[in-house]
């Protein structure tokens, strides 16, 4: 018995044994990797001169919160919290981020943020030699930058494609963290074509690889050692990793390359329209079997969007045959065509599918895009069965809003009941409700009398924040 005892010990040992081994086989083995690539990435550090505004924490966008009683407290707002709002900083202030060369000739990629505002930008190598650099062009909107710097046969990457790029994959990325040269963080890709709520033009791809302050512009590999991406931003309560991290695409940084080496600056496409997501309520109200698109809350004047026949209450489907699942996939693709280009948007109008053609144009300058989109909120009969109660929208108030002469019922009072529930504050203006444009009290009255019990009906609302849908259910 004790034979047999021993024997099935010994057995168990070399189950776990053999079993270890075949799970160490299938981790990726990074080491290989690490000796081709970490040459061609490099540490940027940068200096401010005067007054500035301060950007050491690159990435994180709140500083760490520190006790009321720490002995730093005052000395951390001063030069963070303070810089942060345009006050004056110290003569220098110094900031440090993450690159990679991407021609033997010295050009550099990095992000925008790692270098904006700076009057000197030193690059310095794996072999720790530094060079001076030049920065080619800087775009805000994909936060890419492009460096050079005046030397020759240096190491560079090669270049990858994210496209095919699986959610659960492996990937590595090098940087400098806190100005620790050349540290290597791996992890997997957690999702694709993130929009964060700053970014339009990104749809980013999310990995949970440690990023911490100063990895930013470095890059990101996949396992065949090729860049897939540029890490530019995580999402942090404390500033530090939280396993949440953002990175550009290569095709999109790439893009922006060239067009930088090329012209300077960058040029993206535009449409012209403000969008939301279809909730499920929503897609109940349109009649939709489930959530998809993207809704058309404004079509701005004299846009692409607006000589193309697109309408308000429209719900953008597909652009040039790329299916939307939701409204963020929608901005990148209009940013990334080429102006002038026509494209063909699938819509969902009152029920009914068909098909427009948008001619894109040039993204204007961002105070002529907010000029057009720009709405003052309205200041602040019986009560219907939404719980709601409206009043007539002066002329004064219709031209401060932008509207036309008959156009929008204002919301006086807001009581409880669904309206309330689905989120319709006083002072917001009813323009459309189940695609019907709203141009008199009286009429609203009679659209809401005449609803039946249950029925979700889709409300646009003009709020301050701008034109947005919302889905109300009516009580039975």
């Amino acid at each position: 018995m004790r034979d047999k005892s021993k024997q099935i010990t010994v057995f168990l040992l070399c189950f776990l044994f053999l079993l270890g081994e075949a799970l160490a086989q299938g981790l990726p083995d990074f080491t290989q990797l690490v000796e081709q690539n970490a040459p061609a990435v490099v540490n940027i550090s940068t200096v401010s001169h005067g007054k500035q505004s301060f950007h050491q924490f690159h990435g994180p966008r709140n500083t760490p919160p520190l006790p009321e009683n720490n002995p730093f407290s005052d000395l951390f707002r001063r030069y963070f919290e303070e810089g942060r709002g345009g006050e004056m900083l110290p003569e220098e202030s110094e900031s440090l981020g993450s690159g990679f060369i991407i021609t033997p000739d010295g050009y550099v990629l990095t992000n925008h943020h790692v270098v904006e505002g700076a009057d000197e930008i030193i690059v310095r190598l794996n072999n720790r030699k530094s060079y001076e650099a030049k920065v080619i062009g800087s775009d805000k909107g994909s936060d890419i930058a492009l460096l050079k710097i005046d030397a020759e046969n240096l190491p560079a990457v090669q270049i990858g494609n994210s496209e095919n790029l699986k959610i659960g994959a492996w990937v590595l990325a090098i940087g400098s963290p806190f100005g620790f040269d050349a540290t290597v963080t791996a992890g997997i890709v957690s999702a694709k074509g993130r929009s964060l709520p700053s970014e339009n033009y990104v749809p980013y791809i999310q990995t949970d690889v440690a990023i911490n302050p100063g990895n930013s512009g470095g890059p990101l590999f996949n396992l065949q050692g090729k860049v897939i991406g540029v890490n530019s931003q995580i999402f942090s309560r404390s500033g530090g990793f939280m396993g949440l991290s953002f990175a550009v695409p290569i095709e999109l940084a790439m893009n922006v390359v060239e067009q930088l080496r090329k012209d300077g600056h960058v040029t993206r496409g535009y449409l012209g329209v403000l969008i939301q997501d279809v909730d499920r309520n929503l897609a109940e109200s349109f009649d939709m079997n489930r959530p998809r698109g993207a809704l058309v809350a404004r079509v701005l004047k004299d846009s692409p969007a607006e000589k193309g026949g697109l309408q308000v209450g429209d719900i953008i489907l597909a652009f040039n045959q790329q299916q939307l699942h939701d409204s963020s996939q929608l901005p990148p693709l209009v940013g990334a065509t080429a102006v002038g280009e026509e494209v063909e948007l699938k819509v969902l109008r009152n029920g009914v599918e068909s098909s427009l053609k948008v001619r894109v144009e040039k993204l204007p300058a961002e105070d002529d895009r907010q000029q057009s989109e720009k709405t003052k909120a309205p200041e602040a009969g019986e009560s219907n069965k939404l719980g709601l109660v409206f009043s007539e929208l002066t002329a004064e108030e219709r031209e401060q809003l932008g509207l036309s002469a008959a156009e929008g019922v204002r919301v006086k009072e807001v009581q409880e009941g669904p309206a309330a529930v689905a989120g319709v504050n006083p002072g917001d203006v009813v323009l459309m409700v189940d695609g019907k444009k709203i141009t008199a009290l009286s009429q609203l009255e009679k659209i809401i009398r005449e609803m039946p019990k249950g029925k979700t009906a889709a409300l646009l609302l003009l709020k301050p924040q701008g034109p947005v849908f919302i889905a109300i259910r009516v009580p039975k």
